[in-house]
Order: C-alpha cells, then structure tokens, then sequence
C-alpha cells in the first residue's frame, strides 16, 4: 500500500508488483527495534534455491529487510512474500 507505506495484500490476479525505493540507512543495531514489521527476505532471482555456502545460507539469499506491515510476520510467511532483485519475466 503505497499510500499508508506499509506492506498490504496484493491486487487480485497479479503476481508480482514493483517495490518502490527503499532508503537504507545505516544504524546502530543495539539502537534499532521496529515494530510492525515483516522481515521480508530479498532474493537475487525468483528461483529460491542455491547451493548453501558456509554460512549456511542460500547463494541466490541477499537479506531480510524488515518491512513495515499491519499484518503479522506469520500471514505473509504463509503466503510466501519475498522480494526479487531480478524477475523471470
């Protein structure tokens, strides 16, 4: 929902939608605590595998940026929302 700038349910019949900006801002980690937010993971292509590397995450994994949301981290774990840096299309 671009208007509230929150993470909402998606239109009807489409798949994917374009992620506006995001501003990432450098912080204190011990300083940072969102609230309502989903930890939305960020792949490099839509095919979620990889080969794990030593770290014990996926190759194809980039990171989880938390994303702000009325709905919990388990609703959108559920329906499976990630975000892709390229898409299949």
């Amino acid at each position: 929902n671009r208007n509230a700038m929150k993470m909402d349910e998606s239109t009807p019949r489409v798949l994917l939608d374009v992620m506006p900006c995001i501003w990432l801002k450098p912080v204190i980690t011990a300083d940072y605590h969102p609230t309502s937010v989903y930890d939305c993971p960020l792949y490099k292509t839509s095919i979620r595998a990889g080969t794990l590397s030593t770290t014990g995450h996926s190759t194809n994994f980039v990171v989880a940026l938390p994303i702000p949301t009325s709905s919990s981290q388990d609703h959108w774990i559920r329906r499976g929302c990630a975000m892709l840096c390229m898409t299949n299309e």
